[in-house]
């Protein structure tokens, strides 16, 4: 159970921007998945969304016990009331680095643990420098990237190494394949970062000097260049998400991860031509991105809050095949499941929430990755809920 206790707040969990379209399906998901005895509420600014979704979600088990709290980002004094009413506070309102750091603050603050679905580099680097320390003195846990960034990723890594010799150097990547819509909030944080190149090496250099550094080990995630994996029997494209860095974290705080270890990520591609559009295709938005008029006729193709129905969801999928090496083996495993990013984000982000508020987890505290946090407690929440998690071959 979490650090806090549960008559210490009366919030197990809240789940802040509830009435957004991933926010819905997280409380959806947690109405008809909680325990029973769950405490827990949704918050956001406009009150009778807010009253109406309650409504909707009555019928599922736990539904008819949930709060509501007012809360809005250019509102500090209710981010900071919020998180002193919650053991957990999980937030959908992004982009964090423009709507995000009153919250890390509020919770790093007053010893409230924190997820968000952050894919924001910058904004995790500058949370880690402004709000880390803060968070370490009052035992917050402090989680970004827990959807699908980063959890297949950040997980999938940690479940194949530790199919893998101990004390060796080790190698893994990750080659990753969806057929899926993007979320207009995952579109805008792209655009942002594209556009913002300047301050995020900024805000990396900043967290660089800040952190402690690693004396007697090595950890990597360089870029990797284009190539024909034949591991996977795929063009493999190195993929600019924020996933590589928070399995390079993970790795620096868990010794399991070897004395020299390295991580590559990339997209996995069956046919060249679809392969250099896609290169193409991101260079051109990265281009497009750096013009403010280009930038709105972007953003305003998929907006915040929008997103694909039931039944286009349930066609999506996405699968990470990861190759790992060291010690003489070689192992390959895989993680998979349904919509990447909506479905299974909700359930990730979810699942996340209620492995800090009730599973026996290692003692952690400051920003930390859901490898270091969670681990082995959240793989199984996620195998258990339909995610999979499998070796594929050993050699």
């Amino acid at each position: 159970m979490s650090r806090l206790k549960r008559t210490d707040r009366p919030y197990d969990i809240v789940l802040f921007g509830a009435t957004g379209f991933v926010g819905t399906l997280t409380a959806e998901y947690l109405a008809a998945h909680a325990p029973g005895d769950l405490r827990w509420a949704i918050a956001g600014r406009d009150g009778e969304k807010l009253e109406r979704l309650r409504e909707r979600l009555s019928g599922g088990s736990g539904g008819s016990a949930i709060g509501v709290l007012r809360a809005d980002v250019t509102e500090p004094a209710t981010l900071r009331a919020l998180a002193e009413h919650a053991r957990v506070v999980a937030t959908t309102v992004g982009p964090y680095l423009t709507y995000g750091e009153e919250l890390v603050a509020a919770c790093a603050d007053t010893g409230a643990d924190y997820l968000d679905l952050t894919g924001e580099p910058e904004f995790v680097d500058l949370m880690y420098v402004r709000h880390d320390a803060r968070a370490r003195e009052t035992g917050a846990r402090l989680v970004h990237a827990c959807g699908f960034d980063s959890v297949p990723h950040d997980l999938g890594v940690y479940f194949t190494v530790r199919r893998l010799p101990e004390g060796v150097p080790l190698t893994v990547d990750g080659f990753v394949t969806a057929d899926a819509t993007f979320s207009g909030g995952t579109l805008a944080s792209a655009l942002n970062q594209f556009a913002r190149g300047r301050h995020l090496v900024a805000a990396a250099r900043e967290r660089r000097r800040h952190e402690p550094r690693l004396m007697e080990r090595r950890v990597a995630a360089p870029t990797g260049v284009p190539r024909f994996a034949r591991e996977v029997g795929a063009w493999a494209l190195p993929l600019p998400t924020i996933d590589p860095q928070i399995v390079r974290r993970s790795a620096k705080a868990l010794d399991r991860y070897g004395p020299d270890f390295r991580y590559r990520h990339y997209a996995a591609v069956r046919h060249l031509p679809v392969a250099a559009g896609g290169v193409a295709a991101v260079g051109a938005v990265a281009a497009a991105a750096q013009l403010p008029p280009a930038r709105r006729w972007l953003s305003n193709r998929l907006r915040p809050g929008d997103g694909p129905g039931a039944e286009k969801r349930a066609k999506s999928w996405f699968k990470v095949r990861f190759v790992g090496e060291g010690g003489g083996r070689r192992v390959f495993t895989e993680v998979a499941g349904g919509d990447p990013g909506y479905d299974e984000t909700a359930k990730m982000f979810a699942e996340a929430a209620l492995s800090l508020a009730f599973d026996e987890l290692p003692p952690t505290a400051g920003q930390v990755t859901t490898a270091t946090a969670m681990g082995d407690a959240l793989t199984e929440r996620l195998r258990a809920a339909g995610i999979i998690f499998r070796v594929a071959a050993e050699r």
